[in-house]
């Protein structure tokens, strides 16, 4: 795993590359692998061009060879974090069912936190059914900076 390092508009975040795919992207708080090789890459410059010009709001959609690493439920919601539409949300209730479990709303729960690649797979646009909005591994305040980003970007361009 090669990890690389920039400071961005949300604060210093790494994206690590294994195998010519994205697998992590970490927030300032996040432990960071002790194996990993510090470094960059043509990918890992990629993302984070993608990334920044997401964070301007330039970028609505992000075309990056993700490999996120769960168990077959968490991988299933992860595809459906992936499918929800740029400056929208969904509830943990929706992803369930979309996920194939309806009963399953603590565990979207448990998928959104342990989302190796936030932002890239947007699991920010999950709220609670009351319209709150519940944990994220990048902070409450984070999840509304994203969620209001979107929404703005959204409207100025229709």
């Amino acid at each position: 795993m090669i990890l690389s390092f920039q400071n961005t508009t949300i604060g210093r975040i790494g994206v690590a590359e294994c195998e010519g795919a994205i697998t992590n992207l970490f927030f300032p708080a996040d432990t960071l692998p002790e194996d990993a090789e510090i470094g960059e890459t043509e990918l890992t410059g990629e993302a984070f061009r993608q990334l920044n010009a997401y964070l301007q709001g330039s970028l609505c959609h992000f075309s990056l060879p993700l490999a996120p690493s769960g168990t077959p439920f968490m991988e299933r919601v992860w595809r459906e974090l992936s499918a929800l539409a740029y400056g929208t949300t969904s509830t943990y209730r929706a992803v369930a069912i979309a996920a194939g479990n309806a009963r399953a709303v603590r565990a979207v729960g448990m998928a959104n936190h342990r989302n190796p690649l936030p932002v890239f797979i947007p699991c920010h646009r999950v709220i609670g059914s009351n319209g709150s909005l519940s944990g994220y591994r990048g902070g409450v305040a984070l999840k509304k900076l994203l969620i209001e980003l979107e929404r703005e970007t959204k409207r100025l361009k229709l």
